[in-house]
């Protein structure tokens, strides 16, 4: 799998495909121009591969080339900064 994560604006989501019409999802909202990561959902076969954690990372990595902050709702993305620190810079709160 070498599928690179892209943001769904539509469906307020950064999206990492993952099979054949088959996608991992970190959803948000926005507010006050911040990016509020509220949930992370890989489907349950895929479990344990490390696709949340990539699905992490390139979220992540989008968020800080676009100059934007991230404020933690979602108890996976908290737990991945508290493991990755690297990308303190790109949360807010």
């Amino acid at each position: 799998m070498h599928a690179e994560v892209f943001e769904n604006i539509r469906l307020c989501r950064f999206e990492l495909p993952i099979a054949v019409e088959t996608m991992a999802a970190a959803y948000y909202r926005v507010e006050s121009g911040k990016v509020v990561l509220i949930h992370t959902e890989v489907p349950s076969e895929f479990s344990g591969q490390g696709i949340a954690s990539r699905l992490a990372q390139g979220t992540f990595d989008l968020l800080r080339k676009t100059g934007r902050k991230a404020i933690l709702k979602c108890p996976f993305m908290s737990w991945f900064v508290e493991k990755h620190p690297e990308y303190a810079d790109v949360v807010d709160g």
